[in-house]
């Protein structure tokens, strides 16, 4: 199974396109926030769903901030990142991965890619995908035989 993983469009949803042509067939996109809006724009020119979660720009959004789910028997938590302070490290991510039971955690926020495994737990940041952004990027996260890998994509 891969996820293709997005955040921080930021009104740059043509770009999150294109990220999605040159990661080739994906089983699912996720949308980590800033902007839903760009999410929603993605589902209606691809017509299908995206799993996505607000970040910290999505004012007046009532969808819910973060959100868990399984794919290859692996539970995964979502989140733009902002409510555990992502940008000062990963301490308080890493406790709320722990209370959940996650092995993986997607979120964005800090327009940095990066993979990281703590404790056990796969960390995964796409980067970002706003126009401003000198470098970027998404994530492929693949969940297959039991394994479970992720890669930066340059867009």
């Amino acid at each position: 199974m891969n996820l293709l993983v997005l955040s921080d469009t930021h009104g740059n949803y043509p770009l999150a396109i294109k990220a999605l042509e040159d990661a080739g067939p994906v089983d699912r996109i996720i949308h980590l926030g800033d902007d839903i809006e760009d999410a929603r724009m993605i589902e209606a020119i691809i017509a299908r769903p995206l799993i996505k979660v607000p970040g910290n720009c999505d004012l007046g959004v009532e969808d819910a901030r973060a959100v868990s789910v399984t794919f290859g028997g692996r539970k995964i938590f979502l989140t733009h990142g902002d409510r555990y302070q992502v940008k000062s490290g990963l301490t308080l991510l890493r406790k709320k991965a722990i209370a959940e039971q996650a092995r993986i955690v997607l979120y964005g926020h800090t327009h940095v890619a990066a993979i990281e495994e703590i404790d056990g737990i796969l960390f995964v940041n796409p980067g970002a995908l706003c126009a401003a952004c000198p470098h970027p990027s998404c994530a492929i996260l693949t969940i297959a035989a039991g394994k479970v890998s992720a890669k930066i994509l340059s867009v």
